[in-house]
Order: C-alpha cells, then structure tokens, then sequence
C-alpha cells in the first residue's frame, strides 16, 4: 500500500486521534516474515519527527475496517486506558457458515491461547480469561448469515472463536476457526471513542469491503 492509497483511506483525524479504514491482508505491525506492514507505511505519510501515528489497539491481519491511531505519545496513553477500561465501543459486521438459532445473544466464553507444532490459536477454557461478546442477527441467504457482533472484552481472536465454537457459525474464509478462503469476512464496522468527557464520543463507521459486499447483498445489506 502507497502513502497516497493509505490516506484516501483516513475515516477521521484530529490533532489526537486517526482512524483509518484498514484493508484485509494487511498487517498493523512487522515481523519476522511479515516485511509489508501498516507501520512502515505511516512513516512515509507522517513524517514530522515525533509524530507518526500509532495503532492503539489490535486488529488482525485479516479483519479489515476501523484501525485507531493515535498521533503522539499522551493519545496513545489516554486511548491506551479507554480500551483497557472497555469504554471504547466496538462494532463489528461478519458473514458467518451456518445460520444461528437465535436472533439476538450474548456469548460468555473464557478464552485462552495453545501452542503447537502446527502455530497457535486460542481456544476455550473455563480457566481462561473472561470473553464476551454481544451478537445480532441481521440477515440470512441459503447457509450463511449477516451477524452484528459488539466484543465487551477485547481477547486475541475473540470473535471468530466466539462464532465457531459458541455459535457453530465459523466467520466464512477463517483459515484457523473455520474453512480456508481468499478472504476474511470480517470487518471493523464502527467505532465509538470518548476522547474527551465534555464533548460527544467520536463515531466514526467504516465503509463495507468490496469483498464482503455480494454476500452480504445476499443476506439483505442495502447500502
């Protein structure tokens, strides 16, 4: 990704806060293997010293959607405690295999990481720290189905665990949870930021993936 693509894809930014809408595929931070990354690409946007936004949370490789940066060192502290302090509010859309019983849930299930040979995933534990997600139903075609899913905790994989074991209802392409596929059907739909507690939360909504869009067209989305 260029800096030009990076900033066409800027939800909303202040002195404080960026949120960009992130692409599936992409990841937030380098490694080892990983030598195309978000990171390094901030760095050619933002290149006043001292200030390149940083992520100040999670998002997997995979999920695409809402990504909060934040522009200097006290916003990613103060974010640092929002979301540590579960009082940024977190939204997000999948398409699932399988349809839910239910229309609308809450799903509590302890969650904790396994190593293997094979790499590692997170799986349930009642030992395990504390999980929970709220979900919705919102449409439905054939076996798949358009879930709203708002995480109370923010675990590592906590929504595809949550739809493939609670639910029975693997997020459609979940290499790990789920059958293998091009694409992750996941994405960061909304988030909602208290920044500053004299002032309305910042909202900013994400714009759906185009590799979502025919599937969730099927399940009864309408722009």
């Amino acid at each position: 990704m260029t800096p030009k693509e990076l900033k066409q894809r800027i939800l909303y930014q202040d002195s404080n806060i960026v949120v960009l809408d992130k692409p599936a595929g992409l990841a937030v931070h380098g490694g080892p293997s990983t030598h195309v990354h978000l990171e390094s690409v901030l760095e050619s946007l933002w290149s006043e010293p001292g200030r390149t936004p940083r992520p100040a949370h999670r998002l997997d490789r995979d999920t695409s959607g809402c990504l909060v940066l934040a522009r200097h060192d006290k916003a990613r502290a103060r974010l640092g405690r929002l979301f540590g302090a579960g009082q940024i509010g977190k939204l997000y859309w999948a398409v699932v295999e399988g349809i839910p019983g239910a229309e609308v849930g809450t799903i509590r299930m302890p969650l904790r990481k396994e190593n293997s040979r094979a790499g590692w995933r997170m799986v349930s534990d009642p030992a395990g720290s504390p999980a929970c997600t709220n979900w919705r139903r919102m449409g439905e075609s054939s076996n798949r189905a358009w879930l709203e899913l708002e995480p109370l905790t923010g675990r590592t994989h906590q929504i595809r665990v949550h739809c493939a074991l609670a639910l029975g209802c693997p997020v459609l392409g979940d290499p790990v949870y789920g059958r293998p596929g091009p694409l992750l059907h996941l994405m960061s739909r909304r988030i909602q930021i208290p920044y500053w507690a004299e002032r309305p939360p910042i909202m900013v909504t994400a714009p759906v993936p185009e590799h979502m869009r025919v599937l969730l067209a099927d399940c009864g989305y309408r722009e």
